[in-house]
Parts: structure tokens; sequence; C-alpha cells
């Protein structure tokens, strides 16, 4: 039997958008093989069906050949169907431990036996060099941690079927190597792995076959080996892709932002997150802090922006000190911030698409009226956004924000922000989990913003952004600037040196 799953003609609609139409996906045992597509092109929709959190309205699933009818996730799990979800479903509060048995807990006479679990676990871990603490808490450990409990849940149910939901989005240059090696490892053991990405080096790197999902339609499957990255990106937007950023140089104008020696403790232990960090961001720069994630790059931004408070130094904005003011009065004084956490800082997750575009405005005149929002305005606005930033959602101004794909979500955020028309603005990872086509527009924003002579901080972890957007370059290690480089006169090779902490200049600032 050639496949170990096909989903023949999947048809899913949601109100107002048809999700997956007419969609054919079929998986050999022991392959890598890749789904490919824009934001909201229904690829999350598709994996969504197989592990039977949504029924299709037509179409079926057969496993070896087999019709199968998977109603809900435990069904999924009866079949050895499992997945690592694109925001994680883990309890906080639990051990690793905890997380991994939940739901398949071994008890005697009424009580957990937890040894046999930890043995397997630990088994489990070291041969497929997933090193976790089984005793560590979720909230204690970082993201990339918290992906391998994920994995790890898969392998103690015993799934042979493992689908990975853009399991890279969150990870750093490091840990996103480390998981194509567990990748590879599994797909040897003869797991067969669904890959649902929008980033081609690394579908080149593992997948063996990709299929490109395009506005809910089947596009095609391809053979990885012998198609290029050009090919795969023209059939994922129906359009030529410039993959490179064109930018002009130009002489920086005088200084928007400045932070000077700025100290911040870390919340989860009695050290400096950030310690004695002094920088300046010039009229039309893009300067980028770079570093690998968890080296102080969110606290930093957390007390530039007023979302945590400084334990010392100052920030100024066009030489006013800001360190004291509330978040509204920074952002009217020109400050703009697209961050790193959609869900918790960016949206507010159950308000509708104009709700959410007008939460920089709502309180200005035009938008209000004694103190009663203009609904109208307000929608006519939201519209103009939609439009002017291809936002895609199926109701529209009407959407529940929640509804929406993570790559529409950010850019609403995105309009929101740039709409303001800042003169400083801090995109933290403003591209993470978003395709090339809305990559190479956000880039391309953020190089006319510049150009119009406006300040940018960026914030961001892969390296290709970090090289080609940056007119300059500040290295954050432990939560010091260890290096101040320009991109044209250093490699990617060096550049890890000094993130890795391995290699540091005498900075001036």
């Amino acid at each position: 039997m050639e496949y170990i799953i096909e989903m023949l003609n999947i048809t899913k609609e949601f109100p107002g958008i048809i999700a997956n139409d007419d969609i054919t996906l079929q998986l050999k045992k022991g392959e890598i093989h890749a789904l490919l597509g824009e934001n909201g092109a229904g690829k999350s929709t598709l994996m969504s069906v197989l592990f039977g959190m949504y029924q299709p309205e037509k179409g079926v699933i057969k496993k070896n050949g087999q019709e199968v009818k998977v109603s809900n996730p435990n069904d999924a799990n009866e079949l050895g169907i499992g997945m690592v979800h694109q925001h994680f479903k883990l309890v906080h509060n639990f051990t690793v431990l905890q997380n991994i048995i939940l739901g398949v807990e071994t008890t005697r006479h009424g009580i957990l036996q937890m040894s046999q679990a930890r043995e397997k676990i630990v088994a489990l871990s070291e041969k497929y060099g997933l090193m976790v603490d089984p005793e560590a808490k979720i909230e204690d450990i970082t993201v990339g941690m918290q992906q391998r409990v994920e994995i790890l849940k898969m392998l103690y149910r015993e799934n042979e079927i493992l689908i990975f939901d853009e399991p890279t989005a969150v990870l750093t240059p490091q840990e996103i190597e480390e998981l194509m090696k567990i990748m590879k490892g599994l797909a040897a053991e003869g797991k067969s792995i669904l890959f649902i990405t929008h980033k081609l080096n690394e579908i080149k790197e593992v997948a063996n076959r990709c299929t490109v999902l395009r506005k809910g339609k089947y596009i095609g499957t391809i053979d990885v080996a012998s198609t290029s990255k050009e090919d795969m990106s023209e059939m994922m937007v129906g359009r030529k892709v410039d993959l490179t950023i064109q930018k002009e140089s130009q002489a920086p104008g005088e200084v928007v932002l400045e932070a000077r020696d700025l100290t911040i403790r870390s919340k989860h232990n009695g050290k400096n997150a950030v310690s004695h960090v002094s920088f300046q961001v010039r009229k039309g720069e893009i300067v980028c802090i770079a570093g690998i994630d968890g080296n102080g790059q969110s606290e930093l931004v957390y007390g530039i922006t007023g979302l945590s408070p400084l334990d010392s130094g100052e920030v100024l904005l066009r030489g006013e000190p800001m360190a004291k003011t509330s978040i509204r009065r920074r952002n009217l004084a020109g400050l703009s911030h697209i961050p790193e956490d959609r869900h918790k800082d960016g949206l507010i997750l159950d308000y509708n698409l104009t709700e959410n575009l007008i939460l920089k405005n709502y309180f200005k005149p035009g938008f209000q009226k004694k103190g009663f929002i203009n609904f109208k305005k307000s929608r006519e606005y939201a519209e103009k956004l939609i439009q002017q930033f291809d936002i895609r959602s199926g109701q529209g101004t009407k959407t529940t924000v929640r509804s929406m794909s993570g790559g529409n979500q950010q850019k609403a955020i995105i309009a929101r922000e740039l709409d303001q028309d800042p003169d400083i603005l801090i995109a933290v990872q403003p591209t993470r989990g978003l395709d090339v086509g809305a990559i190479e527009y956000i880039h391309r924003q953020l190089v006319e913003k510049r150009d119009e002579g406006k300040a940018i901080l960026l914030v961001s972890l892969e390296l290709d952004e970090v090289m080609n957007v940056s007119d300059r370059i500040l290295v954050i290690y432990e939560g010091e600037i260890v290096a101040d480089v320009d991109p044209k006169e250093i490699t990617i090779r060096e550049l890890g040196l000094y993130m890795a902490g391995s290699k540091r200049s005498e900075v001036t600032a």
C-alpha cells in the first residue's frame, strides 16, 4: 500500500469563506511531506480536518487504503495521528511530565503512576535527542523547549503520523537546525510527517515532496529535490516574487530615539535582563538588534515602549525624556510598536477587525463624540486599511480577529501601527510566521518608511532579514550590546560569533 494517509476531495467552509476547496493530499509512509501556501491559504484548516478538529463538508480520509472517520482529536490519536499546533497547547503551570501524560495517564487503583511515565519519557528524549527536564514547569522553559514537549507528547502516544504546523515560526536559527535533525530522525524511524511551512529553504532541507495550496485551492504536488525555490514561491503566490531587497544607501539625519544606560531586571531571576544599554536611532535609518532569543531583546523593547518599567536609564524621543510617561503619551509623541507576541500585546482577539484597527485612534476627535465611538467613521477607516494592506478575512471589518490566520493578524497590527505615521517604528520580528509574498511587502514598507526619513528599530531572529534590511546592526548578548556593525562589512558567520558571545568589539554609542 503506497499511501499511509489520503485526504481526497476535501471541502471545508466557514462563514463567508471556502477554506479548503476540493483538496487532495496523499502522504507516503516514512516521508516528510511539506504543505506550502500563503497565510490564509487553508493549510492549518486542512490539517485540523485530518486531526478531527473540524468536520469537512465533502471528501473522505483514508488510512492505509481504508476509509476512516475522524470526529475529534481522540479519534485521530487512536489512528496514530498527532499534531504540534502553531500556538502550543500546553498547561503553563504544569511540569513537562504532567503535560506529556495529560489525557493518557497510567493509574493503578486511582493513583497516578508517574515513575513508569518518567522512564518512558526519558528513554524517548534520549532516543530522539529531545533533551528536556521532565520536572521543569512549562512557564520556565524556552519556546524551543516547549516545542520539544509537544513532540514528546506525540511520541509518548506512539503516533506514527506527525503533523507539524509552522514548527519553526518561534525558534532561533540553532533550534531550527536541531528540529530539522529531529524530523529527519523521526522519518528514518518510519514515522510519516506532514510539515506546514512557508519557509522555502526548510522545505529544501528536509522534505521529500511538497503540496502547494493557494487561496483554498490545490495547485499541485512536486518533488522537492528537482524544483527550485523560485518555482515554489511562484506556485504559492501566483506571481514571481523578488526575494532580494532593493534599497538605496542614504545618510541618516538627526537622532529620533536615544536609549541611555538602560538597565532592566529580569522577572525570572535577580539578574539584569538588560544592563547599561545605550544606542541611538536616527532619521532615515534601519537599526537592527540581532541576537539569539532570550538575550534581553524582549525586555529592552518593553522598557522603551513603556510596557514594563526601567530600573535605571533614560529613553529620549527627539530629545524629550519618556521613561516616566504613559504608553499613550509615547504613542502620541510618534512611537509605533509591532510587538513580538501578537496575541498578548498586539490584538484583542475577541474584538472584531474594526475595533482592533482603531485601538490607537478611538479617543481622537472624528472617531468619537462626547465619549461615544463613531462606528461609521471607524468602519470606513478599517476598510481603507484592509484594502491598503491586503488583510484577508472571512467577514471583512466584522471578522473576529481570533478567527483570522496568523499572517493576517500580523498584517492588521502592521497596518494599524504604520498608519500612525510614526517618527520611530519599533518592529519586533515583524515577519514571524509570514509567507514570502507578505515578507516582501513588509520589507518594502520598512524601506519605504526609512526613505521617507522615519527611524526604524528592527528586532529580528532571522539572519537573512537582519543582513538584508538593516543599515546598522547592534548585536545583543546576555543583555549587553556587544557589537555595532555594518551589514555590508560583516559575514553571517561573523555575526553568528558575536551572537553566541564568542566575539566582542569595543562598542561606541
